[in-house]
């Protein structure tokens, strides 16, 4: 055989080589860790999330000094409130869960990036993004009406010391709506995170468990996006969020939309990020513990998955452990 030929094995055949010619790269500082804050005095497992927690207080601001520790400087909170009503209303609560959470994390850490999920169905009594309005008889999310409550919602999030907010309803003019309100009350310095391309996903089964968000009736379907609606629907989608005044686009779930992070990276310059959910967190866990995978070795190349298609930042429960992988690495 001619020894003439390509032999991309070359730069393959030692660590060394190939980290000289790698094109995607990887660091803590990528990684946005997701936690569960809740009212309660202890910390809560979560059954369908192993090694995720609902955390009280305390617990939140201790997990946030280690995430730190490890380089992982950017959290998102989700709030899981002991009341709920029909408008969501701890949600905007000034001394809601995660408005006294954010004050916590702030006042022990000034150098974390705090993101606020800004949304209603942690709060609601019927579990659905907005307060409820009846259209050809049928129950569904009263759209505009919900524009105000998540307004108020970020406002508040930013007055207790949010650095990013995090709108995840998939409601018609969310973004327009949160933009305005937060310029009106002196934050224009805050940026909004937009879950601007999210599906309406089998993938969040473990995450409704968490944050006790399961709908009471019917489903999201109205209003989170259609997985077979293709990318005309998704450029839309961004396209609005970034008009509107959207500093970050989303795309949610991750891996079964890895093909959508690439259309969106390639259409529009502001950063992504992609979110690997609980439902994909949860089936590695499944699956290492049946002996069927390696869990480093999986994760990690879930993660490179997520960078390779196009994000700049992934949101993942892996977070800590890739980190942790990282640094021994």
């Amino acid at each position: 055989m001619s020894s003439t030929f390509d032999r991309p094995r070359r730069l393959r055949r030692t660590p060394a080589l190939r980290a000289l010619t790698r094109e995607i790269s990887l660091s803590p500082a990528n990684l946005i860790y997701p936690m569960f804050v809740h009212e309660g005095e202890d910390d809560q497992t979560i059954s369908t999330m192993p090694g995720v927690l609902r955390y009280s207080l305390a617990g939140a601001v201790k997990r946030v000094g280690e995430a730190r520790d490890k380089g992982v400087r950017s959290i998102v909170l989700f709030g899981v409130p002991d009341d709920k009503d029909a408008q969501g209303s701890q949600a905007y609560a000034d001394q809601g869960i995660v408005q006294v959470a954010i004050r916590a994390i702030r006042a022990a850490y000034a150098d974390i990036t705090i993101i606020a999920d800004t949304c209603l169905c942690e709060y609601t009594d019927h579990g659905h993004c907005g307060p409820l309005c009846e259209v050809g008889g049928e129950l569904t999310v009263d759209n505009d009406a919900a524009l105000t409550l998540l307004a108020q919602t970020a406002v508040s999030q930013a007055r207790a010391g949010a650095d990013v907010v995090a709108p995840s309803a998939m409601m018609d003019g969310q973004v327009a709506a949160i933009r305005t309100a937060l310029d009106a009350a002196g934050f224009s310095h805050v940026p909004v995170m937009s879950y601007a391309v999210k599906y309406a996903s089998g993938y969040y089964g473990p995450f409704r468990e968490a944050a006790g968000s399961t709908p009471s009736f019917g489903d999201r379907a109205s209003y989170q996006m259609d997985p077979a609606g293709g990318y005309r629907e998704a450029l839309r989608e961004a396209r609005l969020d970034a008009e509107q005044g959207a500093d970050y686009l989303m795309v949610k779930p991750g891996l079964p939309y890895l093909d959508v992070i690439r259309v969106i990276r390639d259409a529009f310059d502001l950063p992504l990020v992609a979110y690997n959910v609980s439902g994909e967190y949860a089936m590695i866990k499944a699956a290492v513990a049946a002996g069927m995978l390696d869990e480093r070795r999986t994760v990690l190349e879930t993660m490179i998955a997520f960078r390779r298609a196009g994000a700049d930042a992934i949101m993942t429960y892996h977070a800590l452990d890739v980190a942790d992988w990282l640094a021994e690495r």
